[in-house]
C-alpha cells in the first residue's frame, strides 16, 4: 500500500496546522475512539505484571569502561519503559544504553523518565526532569497515545516539539522514535484498523517534519518495525498483544541505536542507497511514515537549508544488523 502523497498532504496540514495552534486533522470517531480506549485499557490491565505498569526499572550505569559516563535520557509512553520486557536488561533503553556504552567505550548513565500512558503532552514534565541530569542524548518515544486517546494531531505535535526544542537549547542531541502503526495490532478489527493505521501514519510523518526542523532525528516505527510484526505476532507483540515482546523491544532498540551513535559523532552518517539520499522534508517525512528503521535528519543542499519544497533532508533506511556488519 503506498500512501505517500497523501500522507505527504496530511503531514504539511498537520505541521501548519501545530505552528499556527491549531489542531489539526481529526481521524475517529466517537465509536472508533471508544474501542481504542477499551483495548488500551485491557492491555495495561494484562501486562501489568509482574513489574506494574512502570515496567522493569533500568536505570543505573552501563558499560565497564573508564571515563566520565555519557548520559542517556528516556523519555515517553510505555515502550520507552519497556513495559511488557521480561527484565530490566530486556527494555529498550537498557539495550541501547549498553550499545552506546560499547561503541563509545565509556560508561552510559540511563535516566529512564517515561510513563506508561503518557501521551505527547506529558513530555514537558519529562523534560522539566531530564535538563538537571545535563543529557548528551535524549530518546523519545511518543505517539501511541495520542492516537488512542484522540488528541488533534497537530497538538500532539506541538508538544512533541516544545520538549525537542527545549533538550535541543540544552545541549542534548534528541533521536525520536516516532507514532508505530497501530493497524498491526491484532486485537483491533477492521475497519478500526484501516483508520488508526492513517492516522498513526500521518502522526509519524507530522512528528518527523516538526522533529527535523526543531534540530532533531527521526526513526520510522512504521508498522512496530518490520514485516515480523505482521507474520510474526505471536514472537513480535508480549501477552496482551498490544505491547513489543522482548523480541519486539530489541528490534526497536536496535533500529534506534544507530541513529543515537551517529548524532554524538560515534558512527559516521549514513551513505544513502538508490531511492535514499535528498528529498523535500515533506516527502520523506511521508516515506518514513511507510517504511520502517527509517532515519530522517537535515542537511545543506549548496549551502542552502531549504529549497521550493522545504527543507531538504537526507532519507536513510537502516537495515537490520547493518551497524554490527559495518562495525
Amino acid at each position: 500500500m503506498v500512501w505517500a502523497p497523501g500522507v505527504a498532504r496530511a503531514a504539511r496540514k498537520i505541521a501548519i496546522a501545530a505552528a499556527m495552534g491549531g489542531g489539526g486533522l481529526t481521524a475517529l470517531g466517537a465509536t472508533a475512539y471508544g474501542l481504542l480506549i477499551v483495548e488500551s485499557l485491557v492491555a495495561r490491565k494484562m501486562i501489568g505484571q509482574p513489574h506494574g505498569l512502570d515496567g522493569p526499572p533500568s536505570d543505573g550505569v552501563y558499560g565497564d569502561f573508564p571515563g566520565e559516563p555519557l548520559t542517556l535520557a528516556m523519555l515517553g509512553d510505555s515502550t520507552s519503559v519497556g513495559l511488557g520486557a521480561s527484565s530490566p536488561e530486556r527494555t529498550p533503553a537498557a539495550l541501547i544504553a549498553n550499545g552506546l556504552a560499547a561503541l563509545a567505550e565509556r560508561p552510559v548513565r540511563l535516566c529512564v523518565l517515561g510513563r506508561s500512558g503518557a501521551a505527547s503532552a506529558e513530555l514537558g514534565e519529562q523534560v522539566d526532569q531530564a535538563l538537571p541530569m545535563r543529557p548528551d542524548v535524549a530518546v523519545i518515544f511518543v505517539g501511541a497515545n495520542d492516537v488512542v486517546t484522540q488528541t488533534p494531531p497537530a497538538t500532539a505535535v506541538r508538544h512533541l516539539v516544545k520538549a525537542v526544542r527545549r533538550l535541543r537549547e540544552a545541549g542534548a542531541e534528541v533521536v525520536v522514535g516516532t507514532c508505530p502503526d497501530l493497524g498491526t495490532v491484532r486485537p483491533i478489527a477492521q475497519p478500526l484498523r484501516w483508520v488508526t493505521r492513517r492516522w498513526s501514519r500521518q502522526l509519524a510523518a507530522a512528528q518527523t517534519v516538526a522533529v527535523v526542523d526543531a534540530g532533531g532525528r527521526t526513526v520510522a516505527f512504521a508498522d512496530l518495525l518490520g514485516p515480523e510484526f505482521d507474520t510474526n505476532p505471536s514472537e513480535m507483540f508480549g501477552p496482551d498483544r498490544f505491547h513489543p515482546s522482548d523480541r519486539g523491544y530489541a528490534q526497536a532498540a536496535y533500529a534506534v541505536l544507530p541513529s543515537v551513535c551517529t548524532a554524538l559523532g560515534l558512527w559516521p552518517e549514513p551513505r544513502p542507497g538508490r531511492g535514499e539520499g535528498l528529498q523535500p522534508i515533506y516527502l520523506a517525512a511521508a516515506t518514513a511514515a511507510e517504511e520502517s528503521g527509517t532515519e530522517v535528519s537535515a542537511t545543506r543542499v549548496a549551502g542552502q537549508a531549504t529549497g521550493p519544497h522545504g527543507r531538504w533532508v537526507t532519507l536513510f533506511r537502516r537495515r537490520p544488523g547493518a551497524m554490527l556488519n559495518d562495525a
